[in-house]
């Protein structure tokens, strides 16, 4: 197998020939045919995410299919098309797992940062844990959907019914169907329900809990944000709520990708070879994407 090698803190992705990895028990071996570049990627290359052990193969937006499969696996055959998220294992005892809220384990393996993941032709994955894709869509545009289109989802159910939603860090909006845009600083035109906060600047939470109205939510969907300013209590006062979106579970898997073919998703991207890795890392840090960066070996 080929794989984008991150080897040490600060140092480039590095093209990498290694034997072609071997399935353990309830685990599949997949053919990655697509991998998402996202921020969370940058966090890793940057090693703004904690304890990362080198070497590491970054990537958890993977398309593929199935070509070899441990003893035990169910519920997948050879060549099947599936999608292999962040959230790669679960402990299944911690307390977290036991209150149904496995997003919060204890003890996690997450794809690309604590297990091996798919800036590579191959990647190993504990067949639990991974999707059924079926044959509807293409892999570049499906592969986003692993993780910016996950996490979207979770968000915006976690910001509740919210009639008005403001969306912070977010390009295009105008193009995307906004009936409003303007600067972070800007009061909307009317008090908001709810906030969902993508950018990791934490600057943007006063600002969010400022726009919403009494009652309402600001949700933090990054995986890693800078320090939060002080701010004043009468921003948070009059029960505003503000919580953080962690990880993912299964279940907002199956829950998402049913609709996907229905909610008539047009996702733009930018396609690299596997061996310009660090370009996409590179335009993705300097902002100069539009739209998703997508990986094909």
């Amino acid at each position: 197998m080929r794989a984008m090698v991150l080897s040490a803190q600060g140092t480039p992705l590095l093209m990498t020939e290694r034997a072609d990895p071997v399935p353990g028990d309830g685990e599949i071996r997949v053919t990655v045919t697509a991998c998402g570049v996202c921020r969370t990627d940058l966090h890793v290359v940057d090693a703004e995410l904690p304890d990362i052990h080198y070497p590491i193969i970054p990537g958890h937006e993977i398309v593929g299919r199935i070509d070899l499969m441990g003893r035990g696996v169910t519920g997948h055959r050879i060549g099947d098309r599936v999608g292999i998220p962040w959230l790669g294992y679960t402990c299944g005892t911690c307390r977290y797992c036991r209150l149904g809220v496995e997003n919060l384990c204890d003890h996690p393996l997450f794809t690309g940062y604590t297990r091996d993941g798919g800036f590579a032709t191959h990647v190993i994955a504990d067949a639990r844990y991974t999707f059924a894709l079926g044959e509807t869509g293409d892999d570049v545009s499906t592969a986003p959907l692993l993780c910016a289109g996950l996490i979207g989802w979770r968000s915006l159910v976690m910001a509740g019914d919210a009639e008005r939603l403001g969306i912070y860090g977010f390009g295009a909006a105008r193009q995307l169907g906004a009936v409003w845009a303007g600067a972070s600083d800007q009061q909307p035109p009317a008090p908001l329900d709810a906030a969902i906060i993508y950018a990791p600047a934490g600057e943007l939470v006063p600002l969010a809990l400022r726009a919403v109205r009494k009652g309402g939510r600001v949700v933090c969907a990054g995986i890693h944000m800078s320090d939060i300013p002080s701010f004043p209590y009468n921003l948070l006062w009059e029960e505003r709520h503000m919580l953080s979106v962690a990880n993912l579970t299964r279940q907002d898997g199956v829950d998402f990708f049913k609709i996907v073919p229905q909610a008539g998703i047009h996702i733009r991207t930018t396609t690299f070879p596997l061996d310009q890795a660090n370009d996409a890392i590179a335009m993705l840090r300097a902002g100069q994407l539009l739209g998703a960066a997508v990986l094909q070996p």
